[in-house]
């Protein structure tokens, strides 16, 4: 729920949203949500989200993706998105680096896992000796989390490939075109069942900061009221019904502190940019 001092400020932003004028309450937002699934699927994911903030703050709202997680970053970067929807290593980087501001995120833990063919031989880390691996960009948190789990574990001669969409990743796997896939728990769970049943977690992480609301600086005097219509778009009956569908649990507010622990992540996402 919004926190007190988030409701004395709530009549501040309204009014700040009163006084737009015209030509900018006609400027779509622009949501840019990070593409931890086709475009197909997150423009159908975010619909109902996206046609609630219209009616609560009475202007055009729009969603948008990249191409990968690196080039997701870069737009953030450059100031291209009104509020961003990403996971906790890069919500760190945009807190930090380009001044957005963080929301909320969502209750269910965020968690990365390794998937295998259910047949395979693969039951251990070194079993994936020499194979090869896919994971989303060299941004995405699943994929560094796989990395790091990688050289934790030794694995020797691991060639990694990096694929647009998680959509993809479970049939890569079943089809014997790479021995392992990292992704979220949440995306393996949301994989159709005939996927499901021809694989298996061979590793899982430790619960992380996962898909993080932040929102951009130049947009500081209506945070109040944004947020205040996230909060009240989570008591509706179409975003109770994507919580259950995608298993996320509903919002909740950040523990303070919560995004510094993401800072090693964040700092590879700041680094890939830097080597572009």
């Amino acid at each position: 729920m919004p926190s007190r001092r988030h409701l004395v400020r709530l009549s501040a932003g309204l009014l700040a949203l009163g006084a737009l004028g015209p030509s900018l309450a006609a400027t779509p937002l622009r949501i840019g949500v990070a593409p931890h699934s086709s475009a197909r699927v997150i423009l159908e994911m975010y619909q109902p989200l996206r046609l609630h903030l219209e009616q609560a703050l009475q202007r055009p709202v729009e969603i948008v993706t990249a191409p990968d997680f690196t080039e997701y970053a870069r737009r953030a970067m450059a100031q291209q998105y009104d509020i961003a929807i990403t996971t906790g290593h890069q919500a760190r980087l945009l807190q930090t680096d380009a001044r957005y501001l963080p929301l909320l995120t969502y209750k269910a833990d965020f968690k990365a896992v390794a998937v295998v063919a259910a047949d395979s031989h693969y039951r251990e880390a070194k079993d994936l000796a020499g194979s090869a691996v896919v994971g989303l960009s060299r941004s995405s948190l699943v994929t560094l989390w796989g990395e790091h789990w990688a050289f934790r574990n030794a694995i020797p001669h691991l060639t990694m490939r990096y694929v647009s969409a998680s959509d993809s990743t479970g049939q890569l796997v079943i089809k014997g075109e790479c021995a392992a896939a990292y992704m979220s728990l949440a995306n393996y769970q949301n994989l159709p069942a005939a996927v499901r049943e021809q694989t298996r977690i061979l590793a899982e992480s430790l619960p992380m900061t996962g898909r993080t609301y932040l929102l951009n600086a130049r947009h500081a005097g209506q945070e109040a009221a944004i947020s205040d219509a996230l909060w009240r778009f989570a008591q509706t009956p179409e975003a109770k019904a994507y919580f259950a569908r995608y298993k996320l649990g509903g919002y909740r507010a950040l523990e303070p502190r919560e995004l510094v622990a993401m800072e090693p992540y964040a700092n590879e996402v700041r680094n890939e940019l830097k080597a572009r």
